[in-house]
């Protein structure tokens, strides 16, 4: 099986998180600023000049160079060093580098790490007028906010959708699911036909599996954080029912507590073994890496998430592009980030590397993606879409939620005995927001 760069980079992230967020407490980094403290200056329309450091983790970065000479050709003074770091040391570079104070003038952020970036203090506002928010996702412009203020630009977005096996589900004539109680009668005509473990949940019982369920909890009215951000609201009543229903899944033989792991979504999917599951825009692409080109054409489908009591939900991710505000060179890395926000450059960004456009528009004017079915329930998705807790401390407690929610799946506690025990301890912890 071919290990894909996008394979890679979730792959890393797994045991990367809790280690930076240890590294921002320890460190006594934070953002103290309130509402309104921000200043951001006006760039003007002169060429870039200078050098630009620009920082960014594989394999990501490896495609840059190449890609940003259009803006260096644009702008004959300037020079972009493009610094490539590995995705599981990324943001330990980053972060050791902002508590030395010799920072770089710009970064590339990732979507499940941002939010403890930008708590550093350490990034400068982006200017007024550089680029138009409502050009962006909404859901992933929301992401750059920190007390109202765009600390970050949008690079690419995505939402996980479900993926379903087209030829086996209609070859078995059973109705896709459109509800939380389709999912049940889904997967039990599909037990019917031989399919094993017919839904794919995700069962890694860390931050991931936590992520996996504010999904459901959002979709039954809950949600694991208050609007302010500065209390976990874990175990409600919503949560509860959510995490309830999810683990469900697993008792009543619909999905495994072992598996897919992330790197047998492939296989299981694959061989059959499980017939619908939750996974990002990646996923076709690694299908056809284990299974010739074009077999995810003739053999996946996707589909928005079946609908609690609440909608339809699902994930956001991708990530984004800051300025550092002790880099040396702010002017021109604005200059960049501007550059890299315009729609036609994000479409040729996923012609590149295939990461999609955080500019709405830029889905509509590439072919590419204008004409992927596959990516209809992914557009479809993303303004419904929600995030990890904006907060500094949602890795560490991302991995408490996935742990308590590994003991429900396994028959060792209630969701409420779960949830409260992940609610004591987040407590404990903080969301790092006064």
């Amino acid at each position: 099986m071919t290990i894909t760069r996008h394979r890679v980079k979730r792959a890393v992230f797994l045991g990367a998180v809790p280690a930076v967020v240890a590294t921002l407490l320890l460190s006594g980094c934070g953002r103290t600023d309130s509402v309104g403290a921000a200043t951001a200056t006006p760039v003007d329309d002169s060429p870039a000049t200078g050098t630009i450091e620009f920082w960014a983790g594989a394999p990501d970065g490896d495609s840059l160079p190449a890609f940003l000479a259009p803006f260096e050709a644009a702008n004959p003074d300037v020079k972009v060093n493009v610094t490539v770091a590995p995705s599981n040391g990324f943001d330990t570079k980053l972060t050791t580098a902002i508590s030395s104070g010799t920072v770089p003038d710009m970064v590339f952020l990732y979507s499940q790490t941002q939010s403890s970036m930008l708590a550093t203090d350490a990034f400068a506002p982006v200017p007024t007028g550089l680029v138009d928010p409502a050009s962006f996702f909404k859901t992933s412009y929301d992401g750059t906010l920190v007390d109202g203020t765009a600390y970050a630009v949008p690079w690419y977005s995505y939402a996980n959708v479900w993926y379903y096996r087209k030829d086996l589900v209609e070859a078995a004539g059973v109705p896709l699911p459109k509800t939380w109680a389709d999912m049940e009668t889904f997967a039990a005509s599909m037990q019917k036909t031989g399919v094993a473990n017919p839904i794919g949940l995700s069962v890694a019982w860390d931050g991931y599996s936590a992520q996996s369920l504010s999904e459901f909890a959002k979709a039954n009215g809950g949600s694991f954080i208050s609007d302010d951000n500065k209390e976990w609201t874990i175990n409600s009543k919503e949560n509860v029912e959510a995490l309830d229903y999810w683990a469900g899944l697993i008792k009543k033989g619909y999905a495994s507590a072992d598996g897919p792991q992330f790197l047998d979504t492939t296989p299981w999917f694959s061989s059959g073994q499980t017939v619908l599951l939750n996974n990002g825009p990646w996923f076709p692409g690694w299908l056809d890496d284990a299974n010739g080109a074009g077999w995810s054409a003739t053999h996946v489908g996707s589909i928005v998430a079946p609908a609690g009591v609440d909608g339809s939900v699902g994930s956001i991710g991708g990530g984004s592009l800051a300025v550092l505000k002790d880099g040396k060179n702010q002017a021109a890395a604005w200059k960049l980030v501007q550059w890299m926000s315009q729609p036609d450059v994000q479409a040729k960004w996923y012609d590149t590397f295939g990461n999609l456009p955080a500019v709405q528009s830029a889905w509509d004017s590439s072919t590419a993606i204008s004409t992927d079915p596959l990516l209809t329930a992914v557009k479809a998705s993303i303004p419904t879409a929600v995030s990890v807790p904006q907060v500094p401390t949602w890795s560490e407690v991302g991995t408490v939620i996935g742990t308590q929610m590994e003991r429900v799946a396994r028959g060792e506690a209630t969701a409420q005995e779960a949830l409260d025990e992940a609610q004591s301890q987040a407590a404990s912890i903080g969301t790092g927001v006064k």
